[in-house]
């Protein structure tokens, strides 16, 4: 039975589409089978993987006004053991239209369920909101991996975030669980990032990852090439990183 994990913050630019790519395809590297939903309008976990956003017909926009099934919608990707459910920028409709729909929260859950026997890890690109394709996204996981950027500000937000997690847990998941907070954009040549860390192990604890995305310039180059830092990279910083926290990810889940 898979895990569905759902890659959440809503700040902008804390690294959830970059963790999203690289966590699923460092997985799929590990010999686990791996689907990664793009729930992001800007579809940029889809275009990250060398898939053409302009040519997706049935996505995840499909997928929650249930009009194509899941199977339908997935599509292989280039990396090892990993298949994407993509976005297209009509996505950022659904919101709209799921207003007055029953049970709006659970259109997503309500698709992919039978998707965990499939697979071992489902992992969900959230948007960077805490709107309705988020909620969705949290109702639908067994788990939350929150990325934190190593910068000012960093815990600005995750209070409402955590809040929003806790409503979540009391109304329409209760078997939510949070995976764990995880530093990225670390540089240690900053102090800032270091009182960051500290900071958050402070806070939170066992909650964080050991393991810390350090800022590098291949994993930031990647995406334009459509491409996962393990393919475009093995060997840089970055795809050692996105290695080690899919081992923790599987040690912790055994």
């Amino acid at each position: 039975m898979g895990k569905i994990i759902a890659i959440a913050n809503q700040k902008g630019g804390v690294g959830k589409t970059t963790t999203s790519i690289n966590l699923a395809a460092s997985l799929g590297v590990l010999e686990k089978k791996v689907l990664l939903i793009d729930a992001d309008p800007q579809a940029n976990a889809t275009s990250g993987l060398g898939i053409d956003v302009e040519a997706v017909i049935n996505g995840t926009y499909q997928l929650l006004e249930h009009s194509t099934t899941a199977k339908q919608a997935i599509v292989k990707t280039s990396s090892p053991n990993l298949d994407i459910i993509p976005a297209h920028i009509d996505l950022v409709a659904i919101e709209i239209e799921l207003v007055d729909k029953k049970n709006r929260e659970y259109m997503l859950k309500q698709m992919i369920t039978d998707l965990k026997n499939e697979y071992d890890y489902i992992i969900i690109d959230c948007a960077p909101s805490l709107g309705l394709l988020t909620l969705n996204a949290l109702t639908a996981a067994d788990a939350v991996i929150i990325p934190i950027q190593c910068e000012y500000f960093a815990l600005e937000g995750l209070g409402k975030l955590l809040n929003t997690i806790k409503s979540v847990q009391k109304i329409h998941n209760p078997d939510l669980d949070i995976e764990g907070l995880l530093l990225t954009m670390y540089d240690s040549r900053l102090r800032l990032s270091n009182q960051v860390v500290e900071e958050v192990k402070k806070h939170f604890d066992a909650m964080v990852f050991k393991t810390i995305i350090q800022r590098n310039v291949r994993l930031s180059e990647a995406p334009s090439y459509g491409e996962s830092i393990i393919s475009y990279d093995a060997s840089s910083r970055g795809a050692n990183n996105y290695l080690s926290l899919a081992e923790e990810l599987i040690k912790k889940n055994k």
